[in-house]
């Protein structure tokens, strides 16, 4: 079935197995693992032979074509194909081959095969999708084969003593010409929980890192230590008594160390060295330098290069290098991996304090320019200003007429004409959170910084000039054009974070009378003085007075005054929901509950996603559907392709339709956009009824399980089968268009084991088993229910990841998790 890209990515992971074909930009094809459980293999089998396409079609000239090229590949070319496709057991999209082989090994993938893979027929099964050539599912053959195709064409044999002197000889010619060796290329780490160590940087496209990691820095301290062991116990190690540029040798530093180095150049008894695994230089005199033993070859030079994202155009810029330098080098930092090349593309973060920190973009301040920053002053009165943003924490963000205004309504406006005729040509195609791009806003260009990218289609952003907060489409975003970008780097951000003084702080989030009532006071008159009482630098805060112009500079009726008058800004105790002993819950908020959803007018309508917003608007933010119609389920012992996303223990895991993934990924991205650009608005909130719930930056269809007297809600994500808490605050009226897909969730308990009480440690076995991974479900048993969420199924899962087995869960369990549990 097809999928949207965004929707396969959380799954490319999965390749064990699932097998993920993109065909193009856009979309792919996902099918289950080769290896599959007996009783469906059969089907399968016989609709991947239907998809192959046959010999007999293909045109006779492009036959002999390939007949006649095959023989130009190299049989080391072909082995390096097969090591790939090897550690693929469930195979390989071959578009996917070109950017693997050259991560790899460093070279460039020949041009041609992907046009005519039988090329590799030799070598591997070309498994075609359909009738383009490119689209085709690449499986190494089977050792025997490779072992007879892999051979040099005269199939030359040589007799076991003749080899053995051969590699004998070899061996002895690699002990006397060190410098015949080579170092394998470093390969840059897998996607995962990554940390670099900054050595140094000439400029920001050129950084020196250290991989810190298993197979990285603790390999590199292993062999040092085993340099040290060798060099001190073989003393006979004679010094390099011809040097040459490039020549890779042992050099020994103080108390006894020793690190490898390469030659960079010679001057009489003096050399130049790089150390390869440090990336720094150094002039050393000729008797501290010897023969590299060929053990040490093996490991590839651990320094590295690496471009910081965000910071390309301004790469040589003095200020920028040197803030880079004093704010990287000799620290650890995560790193997230944008784009994987000779020199990658790198985010670092600090997460050594209570929230990461993007060092990028912490260090692009340095870019600004000085003379249009505003620096506020305590006791100071400004006028005409704009308060442009509202949160829910009563925190607002303010515009003061400046230099900076004035300069950056005169290069959005450049942009406004630039932009005429040519916004395709700049579309985002590498989103990155600190980036900083351009979006339309009320017909006019906007500034934002990406905080969060959920997905390839939908992030979070910030209005750099506003202070709001929104999620948009990847589609909406535009680049800022090479010759306006440091004109709009330098203009520092014109939003001031600012909060009401004479509150009291930390209150927590407002209740949504007091919102409503302080976006409606101030959002709508652009003529605000503000009085500044005191400057928070550590949180960037400044606490005001705000006065409309008639009030002006009476404090008693100032905006401030008037909040804590009408007795809204705080917390109340009569504001939160309680339950009746009968089970129903009920409210003493006075104001009259509003359940239905106004749209900010944050952007234009193409804001919303084309196919949720019509439905919207027809059905109205007023639910009218109550439930969507149940999952559909396989019939009893026919398999299905299943996701396990929660499992507590063998009694009780959640299970979600494989086919469905892709349309609850749709659906969850539409929510997102749709309630970051809704009001929030007191809801009439009800036990055992449907809303949307926020859960950490996305929307879930939850069932309100419970209500807290500490304003939390006990909520269940029906698509997920979690069970969370949040305050009241997160929670919206569920519309009509995300009731329509049936809930995702469906809970389950394994069979062929019996129901017992499972202990903490056999649990945990057990989730690390099948959590988070795609398996094979044979349902035995359906157990019905009032509620569609409450319904159970009894089944077994296989595993089918392997290629030659297929793997029983209940078999595992039954064989080590009940021994497990009765010693426990």
């Amino acid at each position: 079935f097809a999928l949207a890209e965004p929707a396969c990515e959380p799954y490319l992971r999965a390749a064990p197995y699932c097998q993920i074909c993109r065909c193009d930009h856009m979309d792919g094809l996902l099918y289950p693992a080769k290896r599959i459980p007996p009783l469906v293999k059969s089907d399968i089998e016989q609709g991947k032979a239907a998809q192959n396409v046959p010999s007999s079609k293909v045109d006779p000239l492009l036959k002999s074509s390939m007949e006649t090229t095959s023989a130009s590949l190299s049989s080391d070319f072909k082995q390096k194909v097969v090591n790939i496709l090897l550690k693929y057991s469930s195979g390989l999209w071959a578009n996917a081959l070109p950017k693997l082989y050259q991560d790899i090994y460093q070279l460039k993938f020949p041009e041609g095969v992907l046009n005519n893979l039988e090329l590799l027929s030799d070598v591997c099964t070309v498994d075609h999708i359909s009738d383009n050539p490119k689209k085709a599912i690449l499986y190494a053959k089977p050792q025997r084969y490779l072992d007879e195709n892999l051979n040099v064409p005269e199939k030359v044999q040589m007799h076991d003593d003749v080899k053995a002197t051969a590699e004998q000889q070899y061996e002895e010619s690699k002990e006397q010409y060190p410098e015949s060796l080579t170092v394998p290329p470093l390969v840059t780490p897998a996607e995962g929980s990554l940390s670099v160590l900054v050595v140094e940087l000439n400029n920001t496209n050129e950084v020196i890192i250290r991989y810190v990691g298993k197979d990285y820095s603790s390999a590199q301290e292993q062999m040092e230590d085993e340099m040290k062991e060798y060099y001190s116990q073989n003393p006979t190690v004679s010094l390099v008594q011809s040097v040459s540029v490039g020549q890779i040798v042992a050099v020994r530093v103080e108390e006894d160390a020793w690190l490898r180095a390469q030659i960079t150049s010679v001057e009489d008894n003096r050399i130049k060295v790089c150390y390869v695994d440090y990336g720094f230089s150094e002039v050393i005199e000729k008797n501290y330098v010897y023969k590299l033993g060929k053990q040490f070859y093996s490991l590839p030079f651990q320094a590295a290069k690496c471009k910081l994202a965000g910071l390309e155009f301004f790469c040589d810029d003095p200020v920028l290098v040197k803030t880079v330098e004093l704010q990287t080098c000799s620290k650890i930092f995560a790193v997230e991996i944008l784009e994987k090349s000779d020199i990658p593309l790198l985010v670092l973060y600090d997460t050594s304090g209570e929230e990461d920190i993007n060092i990028n973009a912490t260090c692009r301040k340095a870019l600004y320019d000085k003379s249009l920053e505003l620096h506020l002053q305590v006791d100071a009165i400004y006028t005409n200003v704009r308060v442009t943003s509202v949160s829910s924490d009563g925190s607002l963000y303010c515009q003061v007429p400046s230099k900076g205004l004035s300069r950056l309504s005169e290069i959005l406006q450049k942009l406004e004409d630039y932009f005429h005729y040519k916004t395709s040509e700049f579309n985002v195609s590498l989103p990155f959170c600190g980036k900083i791009c351009l979006f339309p806003y009320k017909g006019k260009w906007a500034r934002v910084e990406i905080t969060i990218v959920h997905s390839s289609r939908a992030l979070d952003v910030q209005f750099m000039d506003t202070g709001t907060v929104a999620s948009v489409k990847v589609s909406e975003l535009r680049e800022i054009p090479s010759q306006f970008l440091r004109e709009v780097i330098a203009i520092p951000p014109q939003a001031i974070k600012c909060c009401l003084a004479d509150l009291p702080l930390n209150t927590g989030m407002w209740t949504p009378d007091a919102v409503l009532w302080l976006r409606d006071t101030v959002l709508n008159c652009s003529d605000f003085s503000m009085k500044v009482t005191k400057l928070d630098g550590s949180k960037g805060t400044a606490h005001v007075y705000l006065f409309t112009p008639e009030n002006f500079p009476d404090v008693d009726h100032s905006i401030n005054r008037q909040i804590i008058n009408a007795d809204l800004w705080k917390h109340q105790k009569d504001v939160f929901l309680s339950v009746t002993s009968g089970g129903t819950s009920s409210t003493k908020v006075t104001s009259e509950t509003v359940s239905a959803l106004e749209l900010t007018s944050l952007g234009p309508e193409k804001s919303f996603t084309d196919s949720v917003k019509p439905a919207l608007e027809r059905s109205g933010a007023v639910p009218t559907i109550d439930m969507p119609p149940p999952l559909p389920l396989s019939k009893l012992g026919e398999p299905m392709d299943v996701y396990i996303s929660v499992a507590c223990h063998p009694g009780r895991f959640v299970v979600q339709p494989w086919q469905e993934l892709h349309n609850l990924e749709v659906l969850m991205e539409e929510m997102m956009l749709y309630y970051s650009m809704a009001e929030e608005r007191p809801v009439n909130i009800e036990k055992n009824k449907l809303y949307a719930a926020k859960v950490e930056n996305k929307w879930y269809r939850v069932i309100i399980k419970g209500i807290l007297t500490n304003g939390l809600l006990s909520i269940y994500e029906l698509d997920y089968g979690k069970h969370e808490l949040v305050s009241m605050k997160k929670v919206q009226p569920l519309v009509d268009a995300f009731r329509k897909l049936p809930f995702q969730a469906i809970i389950a308990q394994l069979a062929g084991v019996k129901n017992q009480q499972w202990s903490e440690e056999a649990s945990v076995v057990f989730r690390n088993r099948v959590e988070k991974k795609p398996l094979v479900a044979l349902i035995q048993a359906v157990n019905e229910s009032t509620n569609s969420w409450d319904r159970k199924i009894v089944t077994y899962l296989v595993d089918t990841a392997l290629p030659d087995t297929d793997i029983w869960i209940h078999d595992f369990v039954s064989q080590d998790l009940v021994e497990f549990s009765k010693v426990n």
